[in-house]
């Protein structure tokens, strides 16, 4: 076979003795040979989210609705309904996040601007740095309720 992209390493697993490739920068493996370079994690991304809270979120409040008394199910249902709005293009992720989250980020359509590791829960940041580019989460639970979230840069 032919040599491997550049930033990629084959290995061999101790456990199954099974050959899988680790990026050298994220340290993350795979079990597909790999056919682009490896490149480094972002150390910051950009992203806006769309926030449905709960009776159980750590502040049961915001700028649409206080107090909030929806059950975590019934946030869910309401993530779910704008995801399938989003998908199916009956409307934007800006409008919807403009007219309904519960984070005062709506203001700006529901953009974060920038962050890097630490600045956000760690269930948020880990599925927002998951993302690719352009790519829209399903719902992530945090403290602050529940996300969907799209990565913009």
């Amino acid at each position: 076979m032919s040599d491997l992209p550049s930033g990629w390493e084959e290995r061999t697993s101790r456990s199954t003795g099974q050959v899988y490739f680790l990026n050298q920068f994220t340290k993350q493996s795979q079990w597909d040979r790999p056919t682009e370079p490896a490149s480094a994690a972002p150390t910051q991304v950009r992203a806006s989210h769309l926030l449905v809270k709960h009776k159980d979120s750590r502040r049961p409040a915001s700028w649409r609705e206080d107090p909030i008394t929806r059950s975590k199910e019934e946030a869910l249902e309401i993530l779910a309904g704008y995801r399938n709005r989003i998908v199916n293009k009956e409307a934007t992720f800006e409008e919807l996040a403009g007219q309904f989250s519960d984070c005062s980020s709506a203001k700006k359509g529901g953009d974060l601007g920038m962050f890097g590791p630490g600045q956000m829960q760690k269930p948020f940041e880990e599925a927002t740095f998951a993302l690719q580019v352009g790519e829209m989460s399903e719902a992530v639970d945090t403290d602050s309720g529940v996300h969907i979230i799209l990565r913009t840069k």
